[in-house]
Formats: structure tokens, C-alpha cells, sequence
């Protein structure tokens, strides 16, 4: 009975909107700055090396390299000082966690982007995919029917007799 109770409070501070970013992503993350009386907006950008919790406390970890020392902030997803999140490219990882990006320097750091020169929105991602698909296909159909020929030369030159 407790954790719907628990629910409905955590739903009251959960954001509507939470932007879509993954582990290896390369984001801004827009930071409300209270100075005296005035806020302002301060941009933090790095790359997603962890997420944990759920829902109200789901926090992510953004990290980046400054003046050549490494700096990790980490933030709460649902926090009302994060004013946005701008995912700047997607990064191909095979880990949950890239606590091993620490002990790495320069150029070992970059990570091999998933989408590669493309801002294509899921829908153009899918239907490129299905043309790539589509071609795959022909081509394997075109090397059958190149195989097939072949074979049937090779018969009818088998079959003729030769003169000579």
C-alpha cells in the first residue's frame, strides 16, 4: 500500500519530458546557476559513462576533459536545475558503465560515433536501413543468377563436342 503512495508523490516530481540519450552520448546538459538574485545557464557537455536509479532517482554521469584534467559531474535526471539535455552524437559502446574511459588520454578517449555523419530523424535511420536490406538481397540474387549461367556454360561447352 506504501508504494502507491510512494508513486503518486514521486510522479508529482518527475519531468513530463525526459530527453532520449544512452550511455556514450555526447550531450549538453543546460544547468540552471543561481549568482545572488540571478540564474543563469550554464552548459556542461561531455560523454554519458553512467546512469543508475529509476525513476525520480535516476542519475547520469557526464564526463569531459578540461585544460587536460578529467572532470565527471554527476546529475539527477529529474532535477529541476537541468533545464535541457542535447544529445550532440551518439557513441557505439558495448558496456554499461565506461568507468574505463578514465585511465585513458587523448585520442583513446573518442569513441566511434553510431550514426556517422547523419542527424537522420529514427523514421529516415529505418527506411536507409531497409534499403541497404533491399540491396543485400539483390545482390545475392544477382550472384546466383551470375552462378547459375556459369554453371549452364560450362554444361553446353561439356555437351558440345569439340572440333579439332
Amino acid at each position: 500500500m506504501q508504494n502507491k503512495f510512494m508513486e503518486l508523490v514521486e510522479q508529482s516530481s518527475m519531468k513530463a519530458s525526459v530527453p532520449k540519450f544512452e550511455i556514450g552520448d555526447t550531450v549538453d546538459v543546460h544547468v540552471r546557476i543561481l549568482e545572488g538574485e540571478k540564474e543563469r545557464i550554464q552548459i556542461f557537455n561531455g560523454v554519458v559513462i553512467a546512469r543508475s536509479g529509476t525513476k525520480t532517482r535516476e542519475m547520469f554521469v557526464v564526463r569531459r576533459i578540461v585544460q587536460g584534467e578529467g572532470v565527471e559531474r554527476k546529475f539527477p535526471l529529474h532535477s529541476p536545475r537541468i533545464a535541457d539535455i542535447v544529445v550532440k552524437r551518439s557513441g557505439k559502446v558495448r558496456r554499461a558503465k565506461l568507468y574505463y574511459l578514465r585511465g585513458l588520454s587523448g585520442k583513446a578517449v573518442r569513441l566511434k560515433e553510431r550514426f556517422p555523419a547523419s542527424t537522420a530523424t529514427a523514421a529516415e535511420a529505418k527506411a536507409a536501413k531497409a534499403e541497404r536490406r533491399a540491396a543485400r538481397a539483390q545482390r545475392k540474387v544477382d550472384k546466383a543468377d551470375r552462378a547459375a549461367k556459369l554453371k549452364a556454360d560450362a554444361a553446353a561447352a561439356k555437351a558440345a563436342p569439340t572440333e579439332g
